[in-house]
Protein backbone atom coordinates (compact mmCIF):
# COMPACT_ATOMS: atom_id res chain seq x y z
CA UNK A 1 0.00 0.00 0.00
CA UNK A 2 1.57 3.39 -0.97
CA UNK A 3 0.47 6.69 0.91
CA UNK A 4 1.81 9.79 0.61
CA UNK A 5 2.12 11.74 3.76
CA UNK A 6 2.14 15.42 2.22
CA UNK A 7 1.88 19.43 3.71
CA UNK A 8 1.81 22.39 1.61
CA UNK A 9 2.64 26.33 3.02
CA UNK A 10 0.14 29.07 1.78
CA UNK A 11 0.38 33.08 1.23
CA UNK A 12 -3.28 33.34 3.46
CA UNK A 13 -5.94 30.79 3.83
CA UNK A 14 -8.53 31.46 1.27
CA UNK A 15 -7.12 30.60 -2.60
CA UNK A 16 -10.63 31.91 -3.64
CA UNK A 17 -9.61 35.12 -2.02
CA UNK A 18 -6.21 35.22 -4.47
CA UNK A 19 -4.10 33.25 -1.98
CA UNK A 20 -1.73 30.50 -3.19
CA UNK A 21 0.71 27.62 -2.46
CA UNK A 22 4.41 28.68 -2.29
CA UNK A 23 5.66 25.32 -0.83
CA UNK A 24 4.56 21.94 -1.01
CA UNK A 25 6.39 18.66 0.61
CA UNK A 26 5.68 14.95 0.41
CA UNK A 27 6.63 12.06 2.05
CA UNK A 28 6.47 8.36 0.37
CA UNK A 29 5.15 5.12 2.28
CA UNK A 30 5.26 2.15 0.99
CA UNK A 31 3.27 -0.31 3.79
CA UNK A 32 3.37 2.49 6.43
CA UNK A 33 7.42 2.52 6.15
CA UNK A 34 9.44 5.37 4.76
CA UNK A 35 10.89 4.64 1.20
CA UNK A 36 13.15 7.75 1.50
CA UNK A 37 11.00 9.41 -1.52
CA UNK A 38 10.57 13.05 -1.41
CA UNK A 39 8.80 15.37 -3.10
CA UNK A 40 9.66 18.96 -2.71
CA UNK A 41 9.04 22.33 -4.24
CA UNK A 42 9.04 26.03 -3.76
CA UNK A 43 6.50 28.24 -5.98
CA UNK A 44 6.32 31.48 -6.87
CA UNK A 45 2.52 32.63 -5.79
CA UNK A 46 2.51 35.41 -8.90
CA UNK A 47 1.48 37.84 -6.00
CA UNK A 48 3.13 39.09 -2.69
CA UNK A 49 3.35 37.74 0.39
CA UNK A 50 1.63 39.00 3.23
CA UNK A 51 3.88 40.89 6.46
CA UNK A 52 2.95 37.96 8.32
CA UNK A 53 3.60 34.94 6.42
CA UNK A 54 7.29 36.10 6.28
CA UNK A 55 7.81 34.77 10.57
CA UNK A 56 5.40 31.89 9.53
CA UNK A 57 7.42 30.40 6.37
CA UNK A 58 10.67 31.96 6.40
CA UNK A 59 10.14 33.03 2.73
CA UNK A 60 10.02 36.52 1.36
CA UNK A 61 9.07 37.92 -2.22
CA UNK A 62 13.20 37.96 -3.13
CA UNK A 63 13.43 34.20 -1.97
CA UNK A 64 10.17 33.43 -4.39
CA UNK A 65 11.25 35.31 -7.12
CA UNK A 66 12.84 32.85 -9.72
CA UNK A 67 10.64 30.18 -8.50
CA UNK A 68 8.80 28.09 -10.78
CA UNK A 69 4.67 28.80 -10.62
CA UNK A 70 2.49 26.24 -9.92
CA UNK A 71 1.47 26.05 -13.68
CA UNK A 72 5.15 24.87 -14.54
CA UNK A 73 4.91 21.66 -11.48
CA UNK A 74 1.64 20.44 -11.61
CA UNK A 75 2.41 17.55 -13.59
CA UNK A 76 5.15 16.60 -11.60
CA UNK A 77 3.67 16.84 -8.78
CA UNK A 78 0.47 14.16 -9.59
CA UNK A 79 3.12 12.13 -11.55
CA UNK A 80 4.68 11.94 -7.78
CA UNK A 81 1.55 11.34 -6.05
CA UNK A 82 0.00 8.63 -8.73
CA UNK A 83 -3.21 6.91 -6.73
CA UNK A 84 -1.78 6.93 -3.16
CA UNK A 85 -3.48 8.16 -0.39
CA UNK A 86 -2.28 11.42 0.70
CA UNK A 87 -2.38 11.78 4.53
CA UNK A 88 -2.81 15.43 5.68
CA UNK A 89 -2.95 17.42 9.05
CA UNK A 90 -6.35 19.28 8.48
CA UNK A 91 -6.88 17.92 5.32
CA UNK A 92 -9.12 20.20 4.08
CA UNK A 93 -7.42 22.79 3.99
CA UNK A 94 -4.50 21.39 2.27
CA UNK A 95 -6.70 19.87 -0.51
CA UNK A 96 -8.78 22.98 -1.40
CA UNK A 97 -5.82 24.69 -2.34
CA UNK A 98 -4.02 21.83 -4.23
CA UNK A 99 -7.51 21.65 -6.14
CA UNK A 100 -7.69 25.19 -6.86
CA UNK A 101 -4.13 25.09 -8.16
CA UNK A 102 -4.77 22.32 -9.96
CA UNK A 103 -8.40 23.60 -11.50
CA UNK A 104 -6.51 27.30 -12.65
CA UNK A 105 -4.09 25.44 -14.69
CA UNK A 106 -6.62 23.01 -16.15
CA UNK A 107 -5.05 19.74 -14.49
CA UNK A 108 -7.20 16.68 -12.65
CA UNK A 109 -8.01 17.86 -9.10
CA UNK A 110 -7.65 15.22 -6.18
CA UNK A 111 -10.94 13.40 -5.16
CA UNK A 112 -11.63 14.30 -1.54
CA UNK A 113 -11.88 11.07 -0.56
CA UNK A 114 -8.01 10.09 -1.23
CA UNK A 115 -7.36 12.19 1.63
CA UNK A 116 -6.69 10.69 5.59
CA UNK A 117 -7.12 13.44 7.54
CA UNK A 118 -4.47 12.94 10.60
CA UNK A 119 -6.26 15.87 12.56
CA UNK A 120 -9.33 14.32 12.38
CA UNK A 121 -7.77 10.60 13.54
CA UNK A 122 -6.14 12.27 16.08
CA UNK A 123 -9.46 13.81 17.82
CA UNK A 124 -11.34 11.08 17.76
CA UNK A 125 -8.28 9.29 19.71
CA UNK A 126 -7.92 11.77 22.09
CA UNK A 127 -10.88 13.72 22.49
CA UNK A 128 -10.92 16.89 24.43
CA UNK A 129 -6.84 16.96 23.86
CA UNK A 130 -4.78 19.27 21.76
CA UNK A 131 -4.22 18.17 18.34
CA UNK A 132 -1.71 20.24 16.66
CA UNK A 133 1.24 18.84 15.23
CA UNK A 134 2.92 20.10 17.65
CA UNK A 135 1.28 19.02 20.42
CA UNK A 136 1.00 15.40 19.03
CA UNK A 137 4.64 15.47 18.81
CA UNK A 138 5.26 16.08 22.34
CA UNK A 139 2.49 13.06 22.80
CA UNK A 140 3.99 10.51 20.86
CA UNK A 141 7.82 11.78 22.11
CA UNK A 142 8.36 13.53 18.41
CA UNK A 143 11.41 15.32 18.24
CA UNK A 144 10.46 18.27 16.52
CA UNK A 145 12.97 20.66 17.47
CA UNK A 146 13.91 21.64 14.06
CA UNK A 147 10.68 23.01 13.43
CA UNK A 148 11.57 26.92 14.17
CA UNK A 149 9.64 27.68 10.97
CA UNK A 150 7.01 25.77 9.44
CA UNK A 151 8.38 24.21 6.21
CA UNK A 152 6.64 21.72 3.90
CA UNK A 153 9.41 18.77 3.76
CA UNK A 154 10.14 19.08 7.50
CA UNK A 155 5.97 19.14 8.27
CA UNK A 156 5.90 16.32 6.25
CA UNK A 157 8.51 14.16 8.01
CA UNK A 158 7.36 14.94 11.15
CA UNK A 159 3.61 14.07 10.13
CA UNK A 160 4.62 10.82 8.92
CA UNK A 161 6.12 9.49 12.21
CA UNK A 162 3.16 11.10 14.35
CA UNK A 163 0.67 9.28 11.64
CA UNK A 164 2.52 5.97 12.05
CA UNK A 165 2.05 6.26 16.10
CA UNK A 166 -1.73 7.43 15.68
CA UNK A 167 -2.28 4.17 13.56
CA UNK A 168 -0.63 2.05 15.99
CA UNK A 169 3.26 2.18 16.18
CA UNK A 170 5.82 2.19 13.08
CA UNK A 171 4.52 -1.18 11.09
CA UNK A 172 1.20 -1.94 12.84
CA UNK A 173 0.53 -4.64 10.18
CA UNK A 174 4.42 -5.94 10.14
CA UNK A 175 3.64 -5.68 6.61
CA UNK A 176 1.81 -9.01 6.42
CA UNK A 177 -1.37 -7.12 4.51
CA UNK A 178 0.90 -5.49 1.93
CA UNK A 179 -0.24 -6.89 -1.46
CA UNK A 180 -0.97 -10.19 0.27
CA UNK A 181 -3.27 -12.13 -2.72
CA UNK A 182 -3.22 -9.18 -5.43
CA UNK A 183 -1.02 -9.25 -8.68
CA UNK A 184 2.53 -8.36 -8.15
CA UNK A 185 2.02 -9.25 -4.33
CA UNK A 186 5.51 -10.75 -4.32
CA UNK A 187 7.54 -7.93 -5.98
CA UNK A 188 5.45 -5.16 -3.64
CA UNK A 189 6.54 -6.97 -0.38
CA UNK A 190 10.00 -8.28 -1.39
CA UNK A 191 11.84 -11.79 -2.19
CA UNK A 192 14.48 -11.42 0.06
CA UNK A 193 14.43 -15.13 1.98
CA UNK A 194 17.42 -14.91 4.65
CA UNK A 195 20.19 -17.82 3.84
CA UNK A 196 22.66 -19.88 6.20
CA UNK A 197 25.49 -17.99 7.21
CA UNK A 198 28.83 -19.31 5.02
CA UNK A 199 30.45 -20.12 8.43
CA UNK A 200 28.74 -20.85 11.65
CA UNK A 201 29.58 -18.02 14.27
CA UNK A 202 31.89 -19.08 17.34
CA UNK A 203 30.74 -20.08 20.46
CA UNK A 204 30.75 -17.51 23.15
CA UNK A 205 30.26 -20.29 25.79
CA UNK A 206 33.24 -20.26 28.06
CA UNK A 207 34.63 -23.96 29.18
CA UNK A 208 33.70 -22.78 32.62
CA UNK A 209 30.22 -22.23 31.96
CA UNK A 210 29.80 -25.18 29.29
CA UNK A 211 31.29 -27.46 32.56
CA UNK A 212 29.11 -25.96 34.77
CA UNK A 213 25.97 -26.53 32.86
CA UNK A 214 27.20 -30.63 32.32
CA UNK A 215 27.26 -30.56 36.23
CA UNK A 216 23.50 -29.22 36.85
CA UNK A 217 22.56 -31.30 34.00
CA UNK A 218 23.68 -34.74 35.36
CA UNK A 219 22.87 -33.70 38.94
CA UNK A 220 19.25 -33.70 37.18
CA UNK A 221 19.14 -37.10 37.17
CA UNK A 222 18.60 -39.72 33.90
CA UNK A 223 14.80 -38.29 33.59
CA UNK A 224 15.90 -34.41 32.83
CA UNK A 225 15.13 -32.95 29.44
CA UNK A 226 18.38 -32.15 28.31
CA UNK A 227 19.34 -35.75 28.73
CA UNK A 228 16.91 -37.25 26.70
CA UNK A 229 16.49 -35.04 24.18
CA UNK A 230 20.20 -34.24 24.06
Amino acid sequence: MREIVLDTETTGFEPDDGDRIVEIGAVELKGHVPTGRTYHQYINPERSMPQGAFEVHGLGDDFLRDKPVFAAIGQAFLDFVGDAKLVIHNAAFDMKFLNAELRWCGLPGLPDDRAIDTLAIAKRKFPGSPASLDALCRRFAIDNSSRVLHGALLDSEILAEVYLELIGGRQPDFALSVGVGAPGAEAEIGTWRPRPRPEPLPSRLTKEEAAAHSAFVEAMGDGALWSKYG
